[in-house]
């Protein structure tokens, strides 16, 4: 769908916030670095097979993923960072489409902290979601798929960070 035929679709916002914790048995840097090395990163995010991925990891840098659906439709995120403190915190703002259509824009705060001896990851994520294209229920249960890869990562003592 163009931007023209958005025309005579009906235009609306829906926003909303969801934050997640979990807790890793896996040190905080672990856990930092799977979000700011691109080859650990690729390892967790997204499905497997992504040729179509960039991460930059600097304020400023900006993360590309495109992905195809099984029903056939491409999914493309963009992000640029825009906070980083090093082993601690990170913010991103991004944006999702489908083909052409642009669903929903995203702030996300992800920080990682000592816990026990683990780390405890808080993301926190202020969405919009565009046009009933995309839901914060849709959203909040790919990150949490999200968030399981990540500690099977980091817990699993294999390559990586």
């Amino acid at each position: 769908m163009s931007d023209t035929d958005h025309a005579a679709v009906e235009r609306f916002t829906t926003h909303s916030t969801f934050v997640i914790e979990r807790t890793f048995a896996a040190s905080p840097q672990r856990v930092f670095d799977a979000w700011a090395d691109p080859a650990a990163k690729a390892q967790w995010f997204g499905p497997p097979d992504k040729p179509d991925y960039s991460l930059e990891f600097r304020v400023g840098g900006r993360e590309h993923l495109t992905v195809q659906a099984p029903d056939g439709a491409i999914f493309t995120l963009d992000a640029v960072y825009q906070d980083i403190v090093p082993g601690r915190r990170l913010i991103h703002a991004y944006d999702m489409h489908r083909d052409d259509v642009r669903i929903s824009v995203s702030l996300a705060t992800v920080e990682v902290e000592p816990h026990g001896d683990g780390a405890r990851l808080t993301l926190t994520e202020h969405g919009v979601y565009l046009d009933g294209h995309d839901t914060p229920q849709q959203r909040e249960h790919g990150t949490i798929e999200m968030m399981n890869a990540l500690g099977a990562f980091v817990e699993s003592g294999g390559d990586g960070p």
